[in-house]
């Protein structure tokens, strides 16, 4: 995996940008690769405000369709407009122009729950 230094990441493996009370989310290399080639996006309307665990946009592929979760209480922020044109960049730039939405948290961030890399790393082998 590239480009995910200083992430965290979720078992759902979504990674996270955490910057302030600022939270980028994207879709994690292992995750796009399970999903197959991501042909539409929907994305969460700008100041749209979610719940931790609650799902905020749906990717679709051509085997599936899978919904990423909110990984904090807060607003949407900014959302990824090019993934409308080019929902393919979760797949060939994951961690970078493929990111999603960035939340701001109503409060204090909790990263316990969170992996960094090498854990991400051990628990995306034994999902294998």
């Amino acid at each position: 995996m590239t480009g995910e230094k200083g992430l965290k990441f979720t078992k759902e493996h979504e990674w996270l940008r955490i910057e302030g009370n600022r939270v980028t989310v994207g879709i994690t290399d292992f995750a796009q690769k399970k999903l197959g080639d991501i042909v539409y996006v929907e994305l969460p309307e700008l100041d749209e405000e979610f719940v931790e665990g609650d799902a905020f946009a749906v990717l679709e592929s051509v085997k599936t369709a899978a919904d990423v979760y909110a990984p904090v209480d807060g607003i949407v922020v900014e959302v990824n407009d090019l993934l409308e044109e080019e929902p393919a960049l979760i797949n060939t730039d994951p961690f970078g122009e493929g990111w999603i939405a960035v939340f701001e948290a109503e409060g204090d961030i909790d990263t316990s729950g969170l992996m960094d890399t090498a854990a991400y790393r051990q628990y995306a082998e034994e999902e294998e």
